[in-house]
């Protein structure tokens, strides 16, 4: 084992010489070489290697360089307090972790992941994907003209591409040290992990940091260091797996509104579901006051000026009990719409058993659903039976009474977004789905991915193992224990709600204009001022299209990076809006 290694693994250990000293005698070696500190660019920010500044007051001064709208870390800091002392205002110690594999203790997957590459960003489409995915889990993203350059020691972005569809479902970002700062311990380490919580191949994070792990190993280096929340339980487990152990080090970094919820601490905010949380951010930073009134419930008020509006998530003040009332009874919806002149489905009340049976007869296929509901509960699609459409009446009325009978369309889920009657975002959302791997049984699966967007949703979306699952699966020929092949996709369910597994593909750029107008004009007769429209559409760039269903408490997260967030913010206090015109 080489030398610095096993030195590394005798301090893992807690051994002597201590950690101060190690960072002591890596700056003398830095001051010896008369080396600048190292401040290398990743695009979103610049890490700070600690123990490459003579001083405390050195790297407290460049930690308050930051560029506006930047994130800035100091990494490997042997004496936090020595450089919170500087600014004591202005710098935080970050409560994340960081965690170190040194490669004598790795070991190679037992299994192959398959259905994904993994390959260095490359172009101008790959930096445009691989920012979509960061945005959508709510992290900085790249500018690639600003990146310290490879020949000075610059990181490289690696991207986990679908092989089926090209679609980026991964990323990370990989540091050489040796390069970076000549460093002697001959260290690596990995930033920007990010798996696309709608991805439903299964390893991908794992992948990602095995890649890492022997591109780094084939150039000589001796260990990954990463950096992990302290909370992070799942990641953590992760790296647990692969044989990461707890670094005795510090990060700091500045406080700013990027790194907010890591100074302020805890509070009722951070109780508020993702779909409130986006709109309370996007106040935040418009210096509008946000007064939570019930987290559980996802209400808070916001106040800014003279002008107060509660909120329940994207439903507000400005929705009238009337409008509201039109959405949540589907068979108002239906009779306002119908009025308007838009193209909806067949509608009737669940009735007796003979005449439940003579509209299916008529319309031969049916969908199922509770007259007031949402998420999705108590819908059931593509019912051809008698016996099939009866079981799914008694499954609506277990959340209403009433329940509706609609003539079934082919076509796919399009979920258009208005707010302030302009279109804002649209995205066609797919049923959930499983990839086999020959080994796991569809229920593993299911719970596998399940977990995972619950992870990533705070909650809010999962698969649940109910009739309509079991429907979906007994038609497809398959049980809960079936085992599909390797690769094999298998849709789980035939809704395509998110609360219920479904994920997102964004078609705002390209929504055919008669779509887009479509659902303008049902705002319009509604007279609600954000609302999600639910189309089925031959294809997002044609006009055809059947309009199902209207929601006045549309979830704005879904459709990151599209701006809802600051659209909605706009429409509730139009003097906030940057450039916006106010009295002199």
């Amino acid at each position: 084992m080489p030398k610095s290694q096993a030195y590394g693994q005798r301090l893992l250990r807690g051994q002597t010489p201590s950690y101060q000293r190690l960072q002591a005698r890596l700056a003398e070696d830095h001051q010896g070489d008369h080396q600048a500190p190292a401040a290398l660019h990743c695009g979103w920010g610049r890490l700070l290697i600690g123990h490459t500044y003579p001083d405390a007051a050195g790297l407290a001064a460049d930690l308050l360089r930051e560029r506006p709208g930047e994130r800035d870390i100091a990494l490997y800091v042997a004496a936090p307090q020595q450089v919170l002392a500087q600014a004591p205002q202005q710098l935080f110690l970050d409560p994340s972790d960081t965690l170190r594999l040194w490669f004598s203790d790795y070991r190679p997957a037992h299994r192959t992941f398959r259905g994904f590459g993994i390959r260095r960003v490359q172009s101008e489409s790959d930096w445009t994907a691989l920012n979509r995915l960061y945005r959508t889990r709510g992290m900085l993203p790249v500018d690639p003209a600003r990146l310290t350059p490879r020949e000075e020691g610059g990181p490289v972005y690696w991207l986990a591409e679908d092989l089926d569809g090209k679609a980026v479902i991964g990323g990370a970002m990989g540091l050489n040290h040796v390069e970076a700062y000549r460093d002697p311990e001959r260290g690596s380490s990995l930033w920007c992990l990010a798996v696309d919580p709608q991805c439903a191949r299964p390893g991908v994070g794992e992948a990602l940091v095995r890649h890492l792990v022997e591109h780094f190993m084939s150039r000589g280096l001796a260990y990954l260091d990463l950096s992990v929340l302290h909370d992070n339980r799942q990641a953590k487990s992760l790296y647990a797996k692969l044989g990461f152990r707890e670094l005795p080090t510090f990060t700091v970094k500045r406080k700013n509104s990027i790194n907010q919820p890591l100074f302020v601490g805890p509070g009722p905010t951070d109780e508020l579901n993702p779909y409130a949380r986006i709109i309370v951010a996007e106040a935040n930073r418009r210096g509008i006051e946000v007064q939570v009134d019930d987290a559980a419930a996802g209400l808070f008020t916001l106040i800014h000026g003279g002008r107060r509006i509660r909120c329940r998530e994207s439903l507000s003040d400005l929705t009238s009990a009337v409008s509201m009332t039109l959405c949540q009874d589907k068979q108002l919806t239906h009779r306002c719409l119908a009025r308007a002149g838009l193209n909806l489905p067949a509608q009737r009340l669940a009735g007796c058993r003979a005449e439940n049976a003579a509209f299916l007869a008529e319309q031969r296929r049916l969908v199922v659903k509770p007259l007031n509901g949402e998420q999705g509960h108590g819908v059931a699609v593509d019912l051809q039976t008698v016996e099939e459409l009866e079981r799914a009446i008694r499954a609506a009325r277990r959340f209403d009474e009433r329940v509706l009978l609609e003539s079934f369309h082919e076509g796919q889920d399009l979920r258009i977004l208005v707010i302030g009657f302009e279109v804002v975002a649209a995205a066609i959302r797919h049923p959930a789905e499983v990839i086999g791997d020959g080994r796991h049984s569809i229920r593993q699966l299911i719970e596998a991915q399940s977990r995972r967007r619950q992870a990533a949703t705070g909650g809010e979306s999962r698969i649940p193992l109910d009739d309509e699952t079991l429907r979906t699966l007994q038609r497809s020929g398959h049980g809960y224990d079936s085992v599909l092949s390797a690769g094999e996709r298998l849709a789980v369910r035939r809704t395509a709600n998110l609360h219920t597994g479904g994920c997102l593909e964004d078609v705002t750029a390209r929504l055919h204009p008669a779509l887009g107008e479509a659902a303008v004009h049902a705002a319009r007769a509604l007279d609600i001022p954000l609302v999600g429209l639910d189309l089925l559409v031959s294809a997002p760039d044609r006009p055809e299209y059947v309009l199902i269903e209207a929601n006045e408490r549309a979830g704005l997260a879904n459709h990151e990076p599209q701006p809802t967030a600051e659209r909605f913010v706009d429409l509730l206090f139009p003097l906030s809006r940057v450039g916006a015109d106010r009295p002199g």
